[in-house]
């Protein structure tokens, strides 16, 4: 498979990030916003973590914490798990099957340039398999 920068280049090149010192709420509604489900977590320039919905629905919702008392620091995923530009797309499938996460940063050195979802990389795999059908089609019909 490809490298996953292939698939980050096709992506919108925008990276959602949330400051750790954010109250719950207030990351919630930038989730919302920009209609994604999971945000890394920088200060400043540093990686610290990842905020998603399940972190809320687990570390906040189901132990009945205030979502405007809570800071994102305080629920975000810590231990992150990333992966370079050069990782291909199976390996990314792979280490999510196997963390049970739903997305990965990408990692350039100390630098994030990016985050992919399991959706990102599904829909890439479909793309591929669509483009392969396409060429097989056209194969047979010449």
């Amino acid at each position: 498979m490809k490298p996953v920068i292939e698939l980050l280049k096709r992506l919108d090149s925008v990276l959602f990030k949330v400051a750790p010192d954010v109250p719950v709420f207030d990351a919630l509604k930038l989730l919302a916003e920009f209609g994604v489900g999971a945000m890394v977590v920088m200060d400043k320039d540093k990686l610290v973590g990842v905020f998603s919905e399940r972190d809320y629905t687990r570390k906040v919702a189901l132990l009945g914490r205030n979502s405007r008392e809570t800071f994102v620091a305080e629920i975000m995923t810590s231990d992150v798990i990333t992966v370079t530009p050069d990782t291909g797309t199976r390996a990314c499938m792979s280490l999510m099957s196997q963390k049970k996460i739903r997305h990965l940063p990408v990692m350039d050195g100390a630098d994030v340039v990016g985050m992919i979802s399991i959706r990102d990389l599904m829909d890439d795999i479909i793309a591929d398999h669509e483009q392969t059908i396409a060429q097989l089609q056209s194969y047979i019909n010449s």
